[in-house]
């Protein structure tokens, strides 16, 4: 086999570790969207799946590819990039989310996918040729987009208890659980249209780095964009149970009042984040919407020693998959 020839098997199998990785994000974060919804009995699991995957694949029609570009082109310096890149930045986020999946931690996919690109491109050619920029504002939504959540989520939950503070528990049960029903459809598709455009931008970056897109277009080939949203659908169809139980049991108990408040406050977080190009964890944005509806409620019903170590995780994400990326970085050195 010639070198043209094995680099572009090579780059096929980096594009297809991708698109795994953006199925493993689906089936990772599938709980973000549908925790609530099942939680208060709204929809059967198998209903809630197909529910937000549907959702999660017709974003595609309405949202920009801002966090792609951000991604593809906001991280790192033009130049940097190279296939060894790419691969240890997938494996970092790959290694990462199997072992939070494993232990049923709502962690965070996207941030483990930015741990990953640093860890591989400092390991090649340090620190200088990243985009502080970029960075800086995704890191500063680690704490912005939960904060964002909690209050929104709370508010929420306040004007609606006043707006219904004469009607009976049981007619507004019964409007909620059809209403929450919109604000889960509004929450699939914030996660959809942010979540599949970070896999659009690594796969942007790494056929822009192999010569197959040109440097200076302003999308990425449609293949790569349909590929994705539907691999994040079908990520959502075959779910992640383990972290549906932590954040729609364990962190509060929710009714469908206020699973539609948090989702409701969830999917604007998502909405104004993916229209500003910040690839925010969908992750942190539920769970800071749940703990403010729960909050409102009473604090006590509040599992907050939980919530603390979800906070840990978020914590360790990036340097996590950023150290396992870094060194899957020069063990493909061996491999490619």
């Amino acid at each position: 086999m010639d070198a043209v020839s094995a680099s572009f098997w090579v780059v096929v199998l980096l594009v297809l570790l991708a698109v795994a990785f953006d199925f493993m994000n689906g089936f990772h974060d599938a709980a973000n969207s549908i925790a609530t919804v099942v939680s208060t009995g709204v929809l059967k699991p198998q209903q809630a799946v197909l529910f937000a995957a549907f959702f999660n694949v017709i974003a595609i029609a309405i949202f920009h590819l801002s966090v792609a570009k951000t991604i593809g082109k906001g991280i790192v310096e033009p130049g940097v990039v190279d296939h060894h890149v790419v691969f240890g930045a997938l494996i970092g986020a790959i290694t990462w989310n199997v072992i939070t999946w494993w232990y049923g931690i709502p962690s965070s996919s996207s941030h483990a996918l930015i741990g990953g690109i640093v860890g591989a491109v400092m390991a090649k050619a340090g620190g200088a040729k990243l985009i502080a920029g970029g960075i800086l504002k995704t890191v500063a939504f680690i704490f912005v987009s939960p904060v964002l959540g909690f209050v929104l989520g709370s508010l929420m939950m306040v004007i609606v208890a006043w707006i219904f503070r004469r009607t009976s528990p049981i007619r507004v049960d019964r409007w909620f659980r059809r209403l929450q029903l919109l604000s889960a459809g509004l929450y699939s598709l914030g996660h959809g249209g942010n979540d599949a455009q970070k896999t659009i931008g690594i796969i942007w970056m790494l056929l822009v780095a192999s010569g197959y897109v040109a440097a200076e277009a302003t999308a990425p080939p449609a293949w790569v964009i349909w590929a994705c949203y539907v691999a994040i659908g079908m990520g959502t169809m075959f779910g992640g149970w383990r972290i549906v139980k932590t954040m729609g049991q364990r962190l509060t108990k929710l009714k469908p009042v206020g699973g539609f408040c948090a989702e409701t406050g969830g999917a604007i977080t998502l909405f104004i984040a993916t229209g500003l190009g910040i690839p925010v964890s969908t992750t942190h944005t539920i769970t800071g919407a749940i703990l403010g509806v729960g909050s409102v409620r009473s604090a006590s019903t509040v599992r907050w020693g939980l919530a603390g170590n979800i906070v840990w995780a978020w914590i360790f994400t990036i340097p996590a998959a950023a150290f396992v990326a870094g060194a899957f970085y020069w063990l493909s050195l061996t491999l490619f």
